[in-house]
């Protein structure tokens, strides 16, 4: 028994001294939340101050650590081990990576309503606000499909949490209230007086004023927001005014002011070697509807008078995205044709299929349309607040050298 005491001393002695020799790096500090990056490229500046120098460039999607907070800048850890500071606002978190790439799969399967371009940059960003990240720069002409258009109110999105929850908190020992006496009830307050109509100054016969109703808030200004897809198959959101159609002018001249949704080419004329499209567009007029489109127009080419022309119109439409243009040859389709979807005269949604014959429209048939799922909710604060109790738990601290040599010797001793 004493030889066995002796050899356990022993092996805590050598271990100590072997602990004391040991010169190893320090402990990795924990992460109290992680991230991923927003921006296509996101700078991590070594100081606090956003013009200090920066320490490492990082791309779209990658994921950082979090190491402190305060107010709206963040200390992150990239993936290479680089500790530096960014803006809270250019970064995501993993409900925000998962949206984002659950709409990258709905738009892939999308069909376009029509090429578009903008007379400057562009920033595609990962929301319709305009305080959500921009992981893409589009570059001025560059086309982009248009996928569908939507309208929201100018206001700040709730963002979902980038820091892991605190751990509960434990609940405090109640004390021993025996032999405690209660404090004593609050006295009552005191009636007003007898004459408080007289001290008012106001005649008691007079009715009482009605309250005032409270004034009505402004509605909120809204934003039209175009969900487009760039050549590399990418998803994102950008402002409707800055998107201008890529229809040629001498169609887009009869627009008189209406906002072109979307617009198909239904096939080519050709007359004395030239070559001209037969168009069909889509239009809505000015203010916020709760429809997509309120006409459509099929344009086609007179050699006649050398300029574009109507050969048919209907107005006073409400109309929903998406429209379908079918060539000839597609689906059994001898004639190129389209199909709309539209709200009849007993309010009910249906789809009406078109067919271009000799430069006329008819309508071929019409059948149901049911309503397609929302392009985009706006998140609440209320399920941000569901999404944040799902957030992953922090991961458990690293243990430094002596914690696992105590943890050991424990082990040793048993």
């Amino acid at each position: 028994m004493r030889c066995r005491s002796i050899n356990t001393v022993s092996l805590i002695a050598a271990l100590l001294v072997f602990a004391g020799c040991r010169s190893g790096p320090a402990a990795r500090e924990p992460a109290i939340g992680q991230a991923f990056v927003g921006p296509a490229t996101l700078k991590i500046h070594g100081d606090i101050s956003l013009q200090s120098a920066t320490v490492a460039t990082v791309k779209h999607g990658e994921r950082l650590e979090i190491l402190a907070r305060r107010r709206s800048l963040i200390r992150v850890r990239t993936p290479g081990g680089v500790q530096g500071w960014t803006e809270a606002r250019q970064l995501l978190a993993a409900s925000d990576m998962a949206s984002l790439q659950e709409l990258a799969e709905r738009a892939a399967k999308m069909p376009s309503q029509g090429q578009a371009s903008s007379y400057g940059e562009l920033k595609l960003r990962t929301q319709p606000s305009s305080a959500a990240p921009s992981f893409l720069q589009i570059r001025a002409a560059e086309k982009f499909a248009v996928l569908a258009t939507i309208a929201l109110p100018r206001t700040d999105l709730p963002r979902a949490p980038l820091v892991f929850p605190a751990p509960p908190k434990k609940a405090a020992k109640k004390e021993d209230a025996k032999g405690k006496v209660p404090p004593p009830p609050m006295p009552k307050p005191p009636p007003p007086p007898a004459d408080w109509l007289e001290l008012s100054g106001r005649d008691p016969d007079e009715p009482a004023p009605e309250p005032e109703e409270p004034p009505e808030r402004p509605p909120a200004a809204l934003d039209y927001w175009s969900l487009v897809r760039v050549s590399t198959g990418q998803a994102g959101w950008v402002l409707t005014r800055h998107v201008s159609m890529a229809i040629p002018d001498e169609v887009a001249q009869y627009a008189e002011g209406h906002r072109i949704v979307s617009y198909f080419s239904l096939g080519q004329l050709t007359d004395h070697d030239e070559r001209k499209e037969i168009w069909l567009w889509t239009t809505v007029g000015s203010g916020v509807h709760d429809y997509d489109f309120d006409s459509f127009r099929v344009f086609v080419w007179s050699f006649r008078h050398n300029r574009y022309e109507t050969s048919h119109v209907e107005r006073n439409l409400e109309g929903y995205s998406p429209v379908l243009a079918k060539p000839a040859g597609a689906e059994g389709q001898t004639n190129p044709g389209f199909s709309i979807c539209v709200v009849n005269r007993v309010d009910k949604r249906v789809r009406r299929e078109y067919e271009l014959s000799a430069g006329r429209i008819r309508l071929v048939s019409e059948g149901d349309c049911p309503a397609a799922p929302p392009i985009y909710t706006a998140p609440t604060a209320s399920a941000v607040a569901a999404a944040a109790g799902t957030a992953p738990t922090a991961p458990p601290a690293p243990q430094s050298f002596f914690q696992r040599l105590k943890n050991r010797l424990k082990a040793l001793t048993k």
